[in-house]
């Protein structure tokens, strides 16, 4: 029995990392992506407009750690079942709640700037 769990460890801690790591690529991508966004030049100067611009990038932005979270989740859930204590059960649930509530508002404030451009 011991083989085995240390088989799945040994094969599933490198994915846990990957996991890991694509999702702060995800985040530094969508980072550099944004500022390109606010770097472009608008067409008009005025007060709206910029601010219509700043909701666009913001909302752009969060979708990008909106998927960036969803990596983070498969990942610790992975992590959890591989090393299933209580404290890594009750640390799992804290995270996926604190991350599914930063999850909804990021999604409700793209959704209500999505709602805004459609009007």
């Amino acid at each position: 029995m011991a083989m085995v769990e240390n088989f799945i460890q040994t094969f599933f801690h490198p994915i846990v990392l990957l996991l890991d790591v694509l999702s702060i690529a995800i985040i530094i991508i969508g980072a550099i992506l944004a500022f390109f966004k606010l770097l472009q030049p608008g067409s008009k100067k005025d007060f709206s407009s910029v601010l219509q611009k700043n909701k666009y990038i913001k909302a752009y932005l969060g979708s990008y750690i909106l998927l960036s979270l969803e990596f983070l989740i498969v990942a610790d859930i992975i992590e959890t079942i591989i090393n299933p204590t209580f404290q890594d059960i009750l640390k799992l649930g804290l995270i996926v709640v604190i991350r599914t509530m930063i999850s909804y508002f990021l999604n409700k404030e793209i959704s209500e700037f999505s709602d805004e451009q459609t009007k």
